[in-house]
């Protein structure tokens, strides 16, 4: 059963910092592992690679190619049913859409110095985006971090995904192949992000690398962070949901365990101004855990991890909710517009009875790869400007150069620095002071 806070109750900010800072990760610590692979894989390229992909997914890749001849993405897509097809095909025209209508301008003015400043956009060259593999099957992954780095306008867009016994999933092959990935190798593991960023015989590392994986994924792009640039440390999901009394309690129940069942370090938080639904819904996911077929895990997670807290009211609620910084927040509430300038803190924010998490992570359009562990305080979810860079452009003009170079000559010499002082003072034809 989750746990019950009252916000009202004094020890209740204590109780709930504490709750908050529990751990939820996987309790091994891999960092030595993880750094040992990477080194490995630096060190011997492509047969590490192949080693480790023997090992840990008994799958036999060329060491030259980093391919498999049991792995054929364009063989695995025929193999989608069309149905599902059609559903990829719709979720990757909206994600598409959503993205192109990010895409910033570059810009450019001249100010009263007579300086022309502004600053252009990019596209990274080179992407490698980590699918989770195998019987798994996370079509919506491959989408969310393919179509807005080809839609930015990246050069090149390496996917990685392990296939263990040489299973792929066809949804996430067809996914691949829709979504124009350019390169495909079937690997995964801290092994396949090494790779990705030090590069083998046959492939060519990337700038960055961004997409989903297990605890030991995550270590590695933590490690190879700075070679490469990376998207984000992700961590369990997370779903938090404020309800009022206009909230249908069994819908409620299935927004939270639609986290849960994700994996048992997931967290599900309820916050509601009303008690009774607080216990309806409480009642509700108990009820619905036991027809679901990942109930264990779901259970697991909502009996560790889960909370329900009763807020005096909405105000109360939104300073809460700004303290979790959930990867997903839902408002199912009478009049969530009026509520949603109190929200500083969430990696998306669902408004409404009718907008559960789930269809995020599908079809709305927007991207479902979100900050967690609280990181929605300092950081995005991913996004068409993750696949740009900005880079910042100027002019001065004799004139522009004439009204600037007193303030910076004096600030080098402040600094000490006599070659920038020279650099500044040689136009002028006149020698630092």
């Amino acid at each position: 059963m989750a746990r019950h806070f009252d916000a009202s109750h004094a020890a209740f900010e204590s109780e709930f910092a504490a709750f908050l800072k529990e751990e939820r990760g996987t309790g091994h610590d891999v960092a030595d592992i993880v750094s040992g692979i990477l080194k490995d894989v630096q060190a011997r390229g492509g047969e590490a690679v192949a080693e480790y992909t023997a090992k840990f997914d008994k799958l036999q890749i060329d060491p030259a190619t980093l391919q498999s001849d049991n792995v054929n993405l364009h063989l695995l897509a025929a193999q989608c049913p069309q149905d599902l097809r059609d559903a990829i095909d719709y979720a990757h025209d909206r994600i598409a859409a959503y993205h192109t209508a990010q895409r910033p301008s570059d810009h450019s003015f001249t100010d009263d110095a007579g300086v022309q400043l502004g600053w252009r956009w990019t596209a990274l060259e080179s992407v490698g985006v980590y699918v989770p593999g195998g019987r798994a099957s996370y079509p919506s992954s491959v989408l969310m971090n393919v179509v807005p780095a080809k839609i930015a306008g990246v050069d090149r867009i390496v996917m990685v995904a392990p296939a263990p016994d040489g299973q792929l999933a066809p949804a996430v092959a067809y996914a691949a192949v829709k979504a124009g990935v350019d390169e495909f190798h079937p690997i995964g593991g801290a092994q396949a992000v090494g790779a990705l960023a030090f590069g083998t015989s046959s492939l060519a590392p990337v700038d960055k690398i961004v997409g989903p994986g297990n605890a030991f994924v995550a270590e590695a792009k933590r490690q190879v962070f700075g070679r490469v640039g990376i998207d984000t440390i992700a961590g369990p999901s997370e779903i938090l949901v404020i309800a009022d009394e206009t909230a249908n309690p069994d819908w409620i129940a299935a927004d939270l365990l639609s986290q849960a069942e994700h994996d048992p370090s997931s967290q599900s938080i309820l916050i509601t101004v009303d008690k009774s639904v607080g216990k309806a819904v409480d009642k509700s996911v108990e009820s619905q855990l036991k027809s679901l077929s990942t109930g264990e895990r779901a259970a697991e997670s909502w009996n560790a991890h889960g909370a329900i807290v009763d807020a005096p009211d909405l105000a109360t609620a939104a300073n809460i909710a700004n303290q979790i910084a959930a990867e997903h927040l839902e408002l199912a509430i009478a009049d969530p517009d009026a509520l949603l300038p109190s929200i500083r803190h969430a990696g998306a924010v669902f408004l409404g009875h009718h907008t559960p998490e789930a269809l995020g992570d599908y079809v709305t359009g927007s991207n479902h790869v979100l900050p967690t562990s609280r990181a929605a305080r300092f950081s995005s979810g991913l996004g068409l400007y993750d696949f740009l860079k900005r880079m910042s452009v100027q002019r001065a003009s004799p004139e522009g150069f004439a009204a600037l170079a007193p303030a910076a000559l004096r600030l080098a010499e402040a600094e000490r620095l006599p070659a920038h002082a020279r650099s500044v003072s040689i136009r002028s034809n006149r020698e630092p002071g």
